[in-house]
C-alpha cells in the first residue's frame, strides 16, 4: 500500500512540474549565491502566472553601490519591456514574486533598482533568462 501511495506522489508531481515551464537564472557575478528561478503558467482565463522564487539574494542596500530594490521586468512577444514588480527580501533565505499578466511573457530579468515604480530598466542587471517553448500549466484555480 505504501508503495502505491509512494508511486502516486512521485507521478502527480512529475507531472505538475513538467507541465509548466520554467526558467532558471544563471549565476550571477552581482549575487553569485542567489538561486533564483521562474515559472510561467496560464489560468483559466489565458492570462500569465509568473512566479519567481530567490532563495540567498543579498539585500539590495549591501550592493556596491546600495540601491533601494530589486526590479522585475518581463519582455513579451512583441518584445514591449514591462515591469511586473519588486522583490522584497528582507532575510536573504527565501523571497518570492507571484503577479498575473495578460502579455505571453519570453524573457524575465531583474535589475537593481533605487526606484521602483520605473517604466523602463535603469539600474544594474542582476540576472536574465528565457523561457522555452515547452508547455504550460493550465490553472484550474484561480
Amino acid at each position: 500500500m505504501k508503495l502505491y501511495m509512494y508511486a502516486a506522489i512521485v507521478g502527480f508531481t512529475l507531472f505538475s512540474n513538467s507541465c509548466a515551464s520554467v526558467a532558471k537564472f544563471p549565476v550571477s557575478s552581482i549575487v553569485p549565491a542567489a538561486e533564483i528561478t521562474a515559472k510561467k503558467m496560464v489560468d483559466k482565463n489565458k492570462n500569465y502566472v509568473i512566479e519567481l522564487v530567490a532563495k540567498n539574494l543579498a539585500n539590495s542596500e549591501r550592493l556596491d553601490p546600495p540601491k533601494s530594490n530589486y526590479s522585475v521586468w518581463i519582455i513579451t512577444d512583441d518584445n514591449i519591456t514591462k515591469n511586473i514588480g519588486q522583490l522584497n527580501n528582507s532575510n536573504g533565505k527565501k523571497t518570492t514574486l507571484k503577479t498575473l499578466t495578460a502579455f505571453n511573457v519570453k524573457e524575465i530579468f531583474i535589475t537593481a533598482e533605487n526606484q521602483g515604480d520605473l517604466s523602463y530598466p535603469m539600474g544594474t542587471e542582476i540576472s536574465r533568462t528565457t523561457f522555452g517553448d515547452s508547455k504550460m500549466k493550465k490553472l484550474t484555480s484561480n
